[in-house]
């Protein structure tokens, strides 16, 4: 009885341990700003676990990485969810654009997950990014963009990749153009605030100076031949070029144009639309477990 009270004794406390274990591993700071956090939940596996990088939306004005990684976990794909500068932190501080705050805090978050590859049993080229809305613009950021890492910097964070392996998204927005945007949506309002401005009308008003930034912030204005395979969900309207949908700002409008771009530089992506028949993924979850697992 002695040894039966003893071993469920060792059982406890083990399991107490690997409980504080994982809640060492929520708000782990990447940066100096208090929203420059992420928690990782490692999945368990003898062998490095691909990742699932969550990006949460909210317009980069609100949101937080609060997520259920239990569908990723069963398939023995650890889960990185970051938070980062909202837009507004990005003013305060002055970071031009704001947008800049929120995209540059997702690569550096991105390259301190891969700094802790071999203390987390991660394998370091199968990550595959996610979020929705803002949080799916950001992922599409990452993947469409060239490598930020610098090789030659004294900092070994900055020295680790970008890249990622995969990306899948839901209402993504695909461009900070207003020009474009209003061509495939005359109702298109969103975004202005990427800039720092009121308004889109202010943004078009202002866009051959802020074209730089526009070029720069704006994923399918990085879409190259190089870049991973992509998945895109929409939900709302079937998706009209032209018409104006009840939710311009997460229309799977921008899908049609984005994949458009990408089948042109012949990189593989699926988009899933209201209308799609049949769709090989009911959901941006299928789609990763089966890229990174396969």
């Amino acid at each position: 009885m002695k040894r039966i009270l003893l071993t469920l004794a060792l059982l406890l406390l083990t399991t107490q341990l690997q409980a504080e274990e994982l809640k060492q591993l929520l708000n782990l700071p990447y940066g100096d700003h208090p929203r420059q956090v992420l928690d990782f939940y490692p999945a368990k596996s003898d062998k490095p676990t691909p990742v699932v990088f969550y990006i949460h939306g909210g317009g980069w004005r609100g949101g937080d990485k609060k997520t259920n990684p239990k569908a990723f976990l069963d398939k023995g794909i650890s889960v990185v969810a970051i938070n980062y500068r909202y837009v507004q932190n990005g003013v305060e501080q002055k970071v031009e654009p704001p947008v800049k705050a929120p995209l540059s805090d997702a690569a550096r978050a991105l390259q301190f997950v891969r700094s802790k590859a071999s203390e987390w049993n991660l394998d370091k080229e199968r990550i595959g990014a996610t979020g929705g809305s803002a949080g799916a613009c950001s992922s599409l950021w990452l993947a469409f963009h060239d490598d930020l890492a610098d090789p030659k910097s004294d900092d070994p964070i900055a020295r680790e990749s970008t890249r990622l392996y995969c990306a899948a998204v839901n209402g993504a927005q695909v461009s900070l153009d207003p020009k474009e945007l209003r061509e495939w949506m005359p109702n298109y309002k969103y975004g202005a605030h990427a800039f720092g401005l009121p308004n889109l009308e202010s943004v078009i008003e202002n866009r051959e100076s802020l074209m730089p930034w526009i070029k720069e912030y704006s994923p399918i204005e990085s879409v190259s031949k190089d870049d991973p395979p992509i998945a895109l969900f929409y939900g709302g309207e079937v998706p009209v070029v032209g018409a104006s949908p009840k939710d311009p700002t997460h229309s799977g409008i921008m899908g049609v144009k984005l994949a458009e771009r990408l089948e042109e530089a012949d990189v593989d992506v699926v988009l899933v639309t209201p209308g799609t028949e049949k769709p090989k993924y009911k959901n941006s979850t299928e789609y990763l477990i089966d890229r990174l697992t396969n």
